[in-house]
């Protein structure tokens, strides 16, 4: 979405100021993440709006300045239990009262923030993360790793009881906001298919900056981030790597940790405890970022482009936004070990540049999620 920088500073809506708008946001949950990203921007720009949410880690509270409105839902046994409680979620969001305001903005995902109602003459924006991954695209990965540990048997059968009534929910919920708003052309692609709703593609806001650091004058071996969890499939990562012998860095942590740390060999290690100023460091100094995950973006292979790293990646999702072949990376077209390494394969008969490379990060940049936005509730309100 192409825009033109506001003058003095803010967009002008139906003759007055998009600040002098009344606005609330709208957030499943508050515990972090690139989704919580998005509802920062938001606040950077409408700074007076209560944010609504079921719930909301204490870090996140004072990183929003104490506008977080929770309910019931914050509170024990709700608090503990979250991932157990859509239902309530869903009444919970469905009840909450928004007369008055201008403007609603929710920000949802895998949760049920869209579910809203507002009052005739407010307009309400959703900006969607994802099509719920568990009753959509992802259900049969979902059922077969569901992610709640020693409760993964109890969530199975939830799951296949109660994935088509929640199904018909979501559609449902779907429906009410006026506009969508995608975070990738993806994401956008399944908003159509899910819910039949058209949607415009604002790219989330990346903090490019932190990843504007000097650069070496060679760069060895790769890396890879993110959360340990099957659906990231850091397995393919460490089996092709430790076939064709390259060095690998393996960041974060996660339930598959363990896992991987016996899977790996000699040449792939698990650097712990990493800093902001550590992965920044750890990026400029790798050969490329390597991202076998199925995403609906992919805000950590960005933060890579933004120090400069290509990305190697698997076909799909997300990363068809930011992987250019020959000049911001390389794509892999299935998840299995060998795919990649057909890839790795490849990539030494590639050069790239990486001044080019942190060059074109920037149009994922917090600044241009900002713009994109106030060009979008400009028209909005315009059109009402």
């Amino acid at each position: 979405m192409k825009t033109a920088r506001p003058k003095n500073g803010a967009a002008k809506v139906a003759g007055k100021k998009i600040s002098g708008l009344k606005v609330a946001i709208v957030h499943d949950w508050l515990v972090g993440g690139g989704a919580e990203r998005v509802v920062a921007e938001l606040h950077a720009m409408f700074p007076d709006a209560p944010i609504f949410t079921s719930y909301c880690s204490d870090e996140w509270r004072a990183r929003l300045d104490g506008k977080v409105v929770t309910g019931f839902l914050q509170r024990w046994p709700f608090g503990r239990l979250r991932k157990f409680v859509g239902f309530l979620r869903m009444w919970w969001f469905g009840h909450l009262d928004f007369s008055g305001y201008d403007l609603v903005i929710s920000s949802t995902g895998n949760g049920e923030a869209k579910g809203i109602r507002v009052p005739e003459g407010t307009a309400h924006i959703c900006y969607c993360h994802a099509p719920v991954h568990y009753y959509w695209r992802h259900y049969a990965q979902y059922l077969a790793h569901p992610g709640f540990g020693a409760f993964d048997p109890l969530a199975r059968v939830g799951l296949r009881l109660l994935v088509a009534p929640m199904r018909r929910w979501d559609f449902k919920a779907a429906q009410r906001p006026d506009f969508f708003i995608a975070n990738s052309t993806h994401t956008a692609r399944e908003i159509k298919q899910f819910y039949g709703r058209d949607s415009t593609v604002v790219f989330p806001p990346i903090d490019t900056e932190r990843f504007n650091v000097p650069m070496p004058k060679t760069r060895r071996g790769f890396v890879t981030a993110s959360r340990q969890v099957p659906a990231k499939r850091f397995d393919i990562i460490v089996e092709a790597c430790n076939k064709l012998k390259l060095p690998l860095k393996v960041i974060g942590n996660g339930p598959e940790h363990e896992h991987l740390v016996a899977l790996a060999g000699a040449a792939v290690s698990f650097p712990a405890h990493v800093s902001d100023k550590q992965m920044a460091g750890h990026f400029v100094g790798a050969e490329a970022f390597l991202f076998a995950s199925y995403d609906d973006f992919g805000v950590v292979s960005v933060e890579a482009l933004a120090a400069g790293t290509p990305v190697i990646a698997y076909k799909a999702g997300g990363a068809e936004d930011y992987v250019v072949p020959g000049k911001t990376g390389l794509f892999f077209d299935r998840q299995t070990p060998q795919a990649l390494e057909k890839a790795l394969n490849e990539f030494p008969k590639h050069t790239f540049d990486n001044k080019e490379i942190r060059a074109f990060a920037q149009k994922f940049s917090a600044a241009h999620f900002q713009e994109n936005m106030q060009q979008f509730i400009q028209q909005v309100i315009d059109a009402r």
